[in-house]
């Protein structure tokens, strides 16, 4: 008898050990939740890029990561899948775009014990009255002017004359501000480095959504038989009909360009040839934000309650490091531009008024 309870004694420790290590090597696996905003995971913009820096911590940091896409883009929508991520035990989300600041604003009270990233704006209520955001929230911008004002210059030195045009998707702060920083960009090459470039008020036009590709390729096509050059398209789904009806133009011999957004976008813009026409792409480094506030909580240093600020100082804006379809020339002087960007000798503005200078 005594035997036997020994071995039983033994066995139930035994089972206990390994439960115990099962238990262990599931809490290290932080269970990352993100909610899609307008568009899908493969949008070449938004979407995508945070979905990268979440797909690459899941493979340096070991995670369990998860997205859901919500079947709308109200409030009512995000706060649906938000709700079945955390339901899932997904507990840290990451939200891409300014429509989720209302959602946010309210999940931050209904999932105290959840912590959410937002990029590209921060908690306030419906009505713009009340801005709060908790400890359990961070918020990421980025300076958006100072990337589509390195690649402004970046396309005007290559092309050297014409005309330019601007395609953005909803009139919102930051795809404004991408279209005042690339003028910005233009004037400034025009000023100082002999280019050419003009770019006509009826050709800086905002479509109003950032998913309805065929209304994307009818402006493009538009721009394209006034005689544009290049079309800046800061618009999601929007840009990508902006890229299609360049690579059919290209395809049939004409020298239309493109330059895209938010990620590098010069393999969306690839011909049969192996050419593409996607001149540079003004970048936010998305997939960084993701990953570094991934990071942070798997430190346990989540800076909640901040606003972070992205921007060249830290090498969060600009173009891709490599542009095949820029000269090497190009390349040297857009490196001399960034620099002094970067230490604060070139300022842009992040309004229209940098426009009339």
């Amino acid at each position: 008898m005594k035997k036997i309870i020994v071995i039983l004694a033994i066995l139930l420790l035994a089972g206990a050990v390994v439960f115990a290590q099962g238990a262990k090597e599931t809490s290290k696996a932080l269970k990352v939740g993100m909610v899609t905003d307008a568009g899908t995971i493969d949008d070449k913009s938004f979407n995508q890029g945070t979905w990268e820096g979440i797909l690459r911590a899941e493979k340096d940091l070991g995670l369990d990561i998860q997205y859901l896409k919500p079947s709308g883009t109200t409030e009512a929508h995000y706060l649906s899948e938000i709700g079945n991520l955390y339901d899932a035990g997904y507990k840290f989300i990451i939200t891409p775009g300014f429509k989720f600041e209302t959602a946010i604003y309210v999940a931050q009270d209904r999932y105290k014990d959840a912590k959410f990233v937002i990029l590209d704006g921060e908690p306030h209520s419906a009505d713009y009255s009340t801005y709060r955001i908790e400890k359990n929230v961070v918020g990421v911008y980025w300076l958006e002017h100072q990337s589509g004002f390195v690649a402004g210059v970046a396309a005007a030195l290559q092309i050297k004359t014409g005309d330019f045009g601007f395609i953005g998707g909803m009139e919102i702060p930051a795809v404004q501000k991408f279209n005042w920083g690339f003028q910005q960009g233009v004037a400034y090459a025009n000023k100082n480095f002999g280019t050419s470039i003009t770019m006509k008020a009826e050709n800086v036009l905002y479509q109003g959504s950032f998913d309805n590709v065929a209304a994307g390729q009818q402006l493009a096509a538009s721009m394209y038989d006034k005689g544009v050059k290049v079309i800046f398209a800061a618009a999601g789904g929007v840009g990508v009909g902006v890229i299609n009806e360049a690579k059919n133009r290209a395809s049939s011999g004409q020298n239309v360009w493109v330059v895209g957004v938010d990620v590098d976008q010069y393999n969306e813009g690839l011909l049969p040839n192996g050419k593409s026409i996607i001149l540079t792409s003004a970048m936010k480094y998305l997939d960084r934000a993701s990953y570094e506030m991934i990071q942070l909580e798997t430190e346990g240093k989540f800076p909640g309650g901040q606003i972070f600020y992205f921007d060249a100082t830290s090498d969060s804006v600009g173009i891709p490091v490599e542009n095949p379809n820029l000269g090497a020339d190009v390349t040297a002087k857009v490196n001399e531009v960034y620099a002094q960007l970067k230490a604060g000798k070139i300022t842009v503005a992040d309004n229209s008024t940098g426009l009339l200078k």
